[in-house]
């Protein structure tokens, strides 16, 4: 018996290739090791290993497997944080070797043509590095072939056909989230045996192949967002073993095909944003197994299938097609349900007989259909819906208060129906709602006083309603809102002077309604309201002087009212439409249609008329120079474009080089105020400088006080680069608006000047308040967490709400500027980036040193990654008081255990029990941000998220 077993581990063993000795192998693994950056993870790859018992070879370093001979088989490094490229790996070295898997790591350059040598291959994974070139033709050799993983890389070109003719073993393939282009080969329908074929986000065109319906094994389909067109092949009713099937954000045109229903296994099925029309094909109510149908923002008409009634649907979208006819029927009992939005089509049907109750249904939008009936009492049973929109139907009857149960809602949108009744007082315990519109019903009665327990509340429009009786005062304890309009109602007696909280950002309009009574001077605190409204009402008395304040303000109406006395003395007003103020009892000052008011009555009547000179100059300039400014704010809204450069050169040539503009929400800055302000920019005024300009601090005549950054005059290269930057900074700070981010006023570009102009943030920045102790020790945690929120809530609005999404490049202490209240607010745009889909946004090098995360010093691509990287950094400093430079040196891998006393500002006691949560939240929300590889960090989205729930 013994001697059988001997002969046949003598056979096994002579079965691999004998030339591959452990030390052969063991060199070849360290001379790539030598080649690489970083050799943290590999401290265990010596030659002294290999000495100490030669028959075990490089068998016991990390990441390497053996057989039984001592030969390596497997070379296993996913999330190692390699840095370098495989051109140095001798790949004949391993002539056994079955698997390797480099995934998540930081290797650039092409893949060498020497793999295709490893003929014993059965698993390639490179994914998610930073790859580029083409897939080598070499990889044709690997007949052997189970799975092939590159997605996630920067590999272009096309793809061969002759790829595909030995792979008759391959059962995944993925190659999604690259640069690839050209045709899908026909010839991928050899690969019978495929289970997976992942080519999505590329930039494939053409048509799909009908060949995919051979693949008769294939379980994933996933073809989306690239360039396909044509129409979706019937030969995919072959694939009885799909489940998933991703065409979407493509340009497919034509039918939905019927064959589909044929795949009787599938469970996602996702065709959104297409050109698809016809009908919806019936037979997908017959496949058991749907759990995901998104056939969304296509041409579809006709009638809706009864889907939902074999299978355990989750999640159903149909929104924006041509659809008509009645809701299924078999939606009403679908307990399965998470997400189902049929918004904008023409359904019909009765809201409260065709919907039931839906106990894990989270996103219910209906808007702006033909749907009738009454809003249902038992809809209060759907605890984990977080978003209800029916706005623009015909729904009747009143809100029940049941909707008061739904404690997780956050968007409830009922407007545009015709709905009566009173608002319920019930809604007033929606402690999660940020968002309530019932405007353009018929709802009467009073404002409920419950309505001050919406907390979160940030959008409040009950417009165009019947509702009577005063404004309750509790509106005011709705401490985050930033938008109320209560316009066009029957409200009357005074406006509560507890509006006048400073969270108000947006819209205040209370226009078209019956309020009498002074204007509470505490309006005047909305220092960044945008617009107010106030017209057609009764108000009397003067407008309070604290409205100077209100230097946000882009748009006000005053209308139709009783007011009498002077108009306040700031930007808004002296440049307001005339009709902003008529038909009012006697108001005065310069603005036409309006009396000029007594001179002894101004608080510095020499002033004023010095003021009023300043115009007569500015005027005259302005009329000269107004077709420049139009030119110039057409190329600014060019960016990217070449001849920017030039033709903003021939505008200023044409106005005598003085172009004078501010695009703000204040109105025009006039050019005098702020050189006066300044005197002429002398150096008492400077409050900082930078590489490429200086900071001044500016106290205007109405008294609120700018921060005005001049830029150097330069000359030959380095002056095209900083009128690029300053160009930069404008068009990007004029398409975004948050609390976190400075506000900015506007710019002027001048023959002898060029400067932008900002709010005046108090404390300076962040990186200057950490390094001194004794404003660090008034930075207590509970100021130090909302900080790191304020940041992330700006880095999630540009990476995830502006369109494009905006990179800032930068993200620094140095960048991060504090209010007098140690509010955060981003700065210092001048290198940010729109991320532009159609572009492959690569850039020069940009941010600083310490914050830059560490693919870019390989690629130059830019993405919202690099700055979730500068954030983690950022975060950390916030934290440790100091730049985390050692500790992110010392980190070797994200799981080790780090202790959080280890990581707090010594300047500071420890946090209570009540703020440790917070602070060790931002640790790991700042570790994960980390991440050597880019995509394996998370979103800014996720992160605010995740720090707003801590």
């Amino acid at each position: 018996m013994s001697i059988i077993f001997l002969a046949l581990l003598a056979c096994y063993l002579l079965s691999f290739n004998v030339e591959a000795t452990p030390n052969f192998e063991a060199e070849a693994l360290l001379r790539w090791k030598e080649s690489l950056e970083n050799q943290t993870s590999l401290q265990s790859w010596t030659p002294g290993k290999i000495n100490e018992k030669l028959t075990t070879g490089p068998c016991m370093w990390f990441g390497i497997a053996c057989n039984m001979a001592g030969s390596v088989t497997e070379i296993s490094l996913p999330s190692a944080r390699l840095r370098g490229n495989l051109s140095s790996l001798d790949f004949s070295s391993f002539p056994n070797l079955i698997s390797l898997n480099l995934s998540c790591n930081l290797l650039t350059g092409p893949i060498p043509s020497q793999i295709g040598t490893l003929s014993r291959l059965t698993h390639l994974n490179l994914s998610m590095n930073f790859h580029s070139g083409n897939l080598p033709l070499s990889l044709t050799n690997l007949t052997n072939l189970s799975l092939l993983y590159m997605g996630n890389n920067l590999i272009s070109g096309e793809l061969d056909p002759h790829l595909f003719s030995n792979w008759t073993r391959l059962e995944f393939l993925e190659l999604q989230n690259n640069n690839f282009t050209g045709v899908i080969p026909s010839q991928i329908g050899l690969l019978t045996n495929l289970k997976e074929l992942a080519l999505l986000n590329n930039h494939f065109f053409g048509s799909i192949p009908p060949e995919i319906g051979n693949l008769i094994n294939l379980e994933a389909l996933a073809l989306s967002g690239n360039h396909l067109m044509g129409s979706i092949p019937p030969s995919l009713g072959n694939l009885s073993k799909v489940t998933i099937v991703y065409l979407h954000q493509n340009r497919l045109s034509g039918p939905l095909p019927k064959t589909i229903q044929n795949a009787k296994n599938l469970k996602d099925l996702r065709v959104f944003k297409n050109q698809l029309s016809g009908p919806v094909p019936q037979g997908l109510a017959n496949l058991s197994s749907l759990e995901n149908l998104q056939l969304n923002e296509n041409y579809f008409s006709g009638h809706l299938p009864p889907v939902c009634q074999k299978a355990p649907l989750q999640v159903f979208t149909a929104f924006s097609n041509n659809l008509s006819g009645p809701i299924p029927k078999s939606l009403r009992n679908c307990k399965s349900l998470t997400r189902l939005r049929l918004h904008k089509n023409q359904l019909t049907g009765m809201l409260d007989q065709d919907f039931g109750v839906y106990p894990n249904l989270n996103y219910l939008e209906l808007s702006y259909n033909n749907l009738k009936g009454v809003l249902s009492p038992q809809w209060g049973g759907c605890r984990k819906l977080e978003s209800l929109r029916i706005a623009g139907n015909k729904i009747t009857g009143e809100i029940p208060g049941e909707l008061g149960k739904l404690n997780q809602l956050g968007r409830l949108d009922l407007s545009s129906n015709q709905i009566v009744g009173e608002i319920p007082k019930q809604l007033g315990r929606l402690s999660k709602l940020i968002f309530l519109h019932l405007s353009d019903n018929q709802i009467s009665g009073q404002l409920p006083p419950e309505i001050g327990g919406l907390s979160n509340l940030e959008d409040l429009d009950l417009s165009a309603n019947r509702l009577s009786g005063q404004i309750p005062e509790q509106v005011g304890d709705c401490s985050r809102l930033r938008n109320l309009c209560l316009s066009k109602n029957y409200f009357n007696g005074t406006i509560p002077h507890t509006i006048g909280d400073p969270a108000h950002q947006g819209l205040l309009d209370l226009s078209q309604n019956r309020l009498t009574g002074d204007i509470p001077p505490q309006l005047g605190s909305l220092i960044m309201l945008e617009y107010l409204n106030l017209s057609h009402n009764v108000l009397y008395g003067s407008i309070p002087s604290s409205f100077n304040q209100m230097t946000g303000l882009t748009s006000i109406d005053l209308s139709y009212n009783e007011l009498e006395g002077p108009l306040p003395d700031n930007n808004i007003f002296r440049h307001a439409n005339p009709t902003a103020f008529s038909n009012n009892k006697d108001l005065c000052g310069m603005v036409e249609g309006l009396r000029p008011c007594d001179v002894t009555s101004l608080e510095n009547g020499a002033h004023s008329i010095a003021r009023r000179k300043v115009f007569i100059i500015v005027g005259a300039c302005l009329f000269g120079m107004l077709l420049s400014f139009a030119i110039l704010v057409w190329f600014l809204t060019l960016s990217g474009r070449a001849e920017l450069k030039s033709k903003s050169k021939e505008a200023t040539t044409s106005n005598s080089g003085n172009i004078f503009s501010v695009l703000n929400f204040d109105g025009k800055i006039v050019y005098e105020d702020i050189i006066t302000a300044t005197n002429d920019f002398d150096d008492m005024y400077c409050i900082g400088m930078g590489g490429t300009a200086r900071v001044y601090k500016a106290q205007m005549p109405t008294g609120h006080v700018l921060a005005i950054k001049k830029v150097w005059c330069l000359e030959g290269e380095e002056e095209e680069e900083m009128v690029e930057t300053f160009k930069n900074e404008i068009r990007v700070l004029s398409d975004i608006r948050h609390r976190n981010i400075v506000k900015f006023y506007g710019f002027c570009s001048h023959r002898q000047h060029k400067f932008l102009i900002y709010d005046y943030i108090e404390r300076g920045s962040l990186a200057n308040v950490l390094s001194n102790d004794e404003e660090a020790q008034k930075l207590g945690w509970s100021k130090r967490v909302d900080i790191v929120r304020d940041i992330a809530n700006a880095l999630s609005y540009m990476h995830h709400d502006c369109t494009p999404p905006i990179i800032h490049r930068d993200i620094s202490s140095k960048n991060v500027l504090l209010n007098s209240e140690f509010e955060a607010c981003i700065s210092d745009f001048g290198t940010a980036r729109f991320l532009k889909p159609e572009s492959s946004n690569w850039t020069a090098m940009a941010g600083t040193y310490g914050y830059v995360a560490p693919e870019l010093a390989y690629t130059m691509r830019v993405t919202q990654k690099s700055d979730v990287y500068s954030f983690g950094v950022l975060a950390l400093e916030v934290i440790m008081g100091k730049h985390p430079a050692e500790l992110i040196s010392s980190l070797s891998t994200l799981e080790q255990s780090i202790e959080l006393k280890e990581l707090l500002d010594l300047r500071l006691p420890p946090p209570t029990v009540l703020f440790e949560k917070d602070v060790a939240s931002v640790v790991k929300q700042a570790l994960s941000c980390l991440h050597i590889t880019p995509n394996c960090r998370p979103t800014m989205r996720v992160v605010s998220q995740a720090l707003l729930k801590a």
